[in-house]
């Protein structure tokens, strides 16, 4: 499948956040990919189907999601790479303008040099 990790990042051209920005950011995008993923599904699924899976996530039973998923929806696959891919452009894009607010943020939180 794929890995969100720091290889992610640097393709992403956010390699040069602080340790702290990159486990957020990573945390950002398995959080957004998983609410595309699951609106788009949803919007295939009957009122049945959203059901039975919503029971799934309701008993935090992630691999009787991920079983119900590949039995009902066989290119859910398709669609979670269909979406990465989406975001992974709409990061790229916006990625110099997340590494500039990292840096100010870092500068504001260092202390002041002291006077001499």
């Amino acid at each position: 499948m794929f890995k969100l990790d720091d290889n992610l990042l640097i393709e992403l051209g956010l390699g040069g956040l602080p340790p702290v920005e990159k486990n957020k950011m990573l945390s950002h995008i398995y959080e957004t990919l998983e609410m595309r993923v699951g609106m788009k599904l949803a919007q295939q699924m009957t009122n049945e189907q959203l059901d039975e899976f919503e029971g799934y996530i309701d008993r935090n039973d992630e691999a009787g999601a991920l079983k119900w998923l590949e039995s009902n929806f066989p290119d859910y696959k398709q669609v979670v790479a269909s979406e990465l891919e989406a975001l992974k452009s709409e990061i790229k894009t916006a990625a110099p303008q997340i590494l500039a607010a990292s840096m100010q943020s870092a500068q504001q939180t260092l202390p002041d040099a002291p006077q001499l």
